[in-house]
């Protein structure tokens, strides 16, 4: 078979413009595509829920390729395990109520099952803005390429509309910093030190909707409460993305 260089050009363009197009109006945009943010999206999308998923690096997984200081593995204590069953990530017992899984495999799990859900990935995209209106609410999210962001380049940027936002932007809370920064009534307290009991046992409940429209998950939840960090354990991660998949799946009702 004979390539044609065009026709693979064409290919992509048809398709990736068709999804672009499609995906301009949007149930849930989850920002940032690390463990929170991958587990929100993957089982928003198992319930029907349409999901865009926006992510400024051109890898999506956040700190778990990294594992614990480059070497790739994870922990995940007892009360996540069943959200590695879940995903089909395997994982060997450590000692009581503590789980090492590989962290290579478990973004690679967690991106496929939101894909074969449905949801779509938006990467090398960054969210310079959001649109809230009349309403008090945050209706949707202005995108631009991340490259033009890095190059400092003044090129208008487009939107996408939303029911609902998801800051899983982990540690910097960014879209949170933006609603406060735009006078939105929101407090970013920022992360404390480390504390891995404390920030593992709080975090769910940290886990909510902060403004109409916008909920946090994961690192960015804990650091719009000023609470604690915890290292490279990931539970925590996976059952805060459950609880703002929970939240929201429910709103929409």
């Amino acid at each position: 078979m004979k390539l044609d260089e065009v026709t693979i050009t064409r290919a992509i363009l048809s398709e990736q413009s068709k999804v672009m197009l499609d995906y301009v109006d949007i149930d849930a945009a989850v920002v940032g595509a690390g463990p929170s943010g991958l587990v929100c999206a993957a089982l928003l999308a198992e319930n029907g829920v349409k999901v865009g998923v926006i992510e400024k690096k051109l890898s999506i997984g956040g700190g778990m390729w990294g594992g614990g200081m480059m070497f790739p593995r994870i922990v995940v204590q007892e009360e996540a395990r069943r959200l590695l069953d879940h995903f089909s990530i395997a994982y060997t017992a450590f000692e009581e109520g503590y789980y090492v899984a590989k962290s290579v495999e478990a973004v690679a799990k967690l991106s496929a099952a939101a894909c074969d859900a449905g949801a779509e990935f938006f990467n090398l995209t960054t969210v310079e803005d959001v649109v809230i209106k009349d309403d008090r609410r945050v209706s949707g999210l202005v995108i631009n390429w991340t490259p033009v962001e890095m190059a400092g380049l003044h090129v208008d940027p487009l939107t996408i509309a939303c029911r609902y936002a998801v800051d899983a932007t982990g540690h910097d809370a960014m879209v949170a910093r933006m609603v406060a920064c735009k006078g939105g009534e929101v407090a970013v307290s920022g992360e404390g030190p480390m504390w891995a009991d404390r920030a593992e046992a709080m975090i769910i409940g940290h886990t909510r909707e902060i403004f109409p429209g916008l909920v946090v998950t994961g690192m960015a939840a804990n650091a719009v409460a000023g609470e604690h960090r915890m290292g490279p354990i990931f539970g925590g991660m996976f059952l805060s993305g459950e609880r703002a998949a929970e939240l929201i799946r429910k709103s929409l009702r």
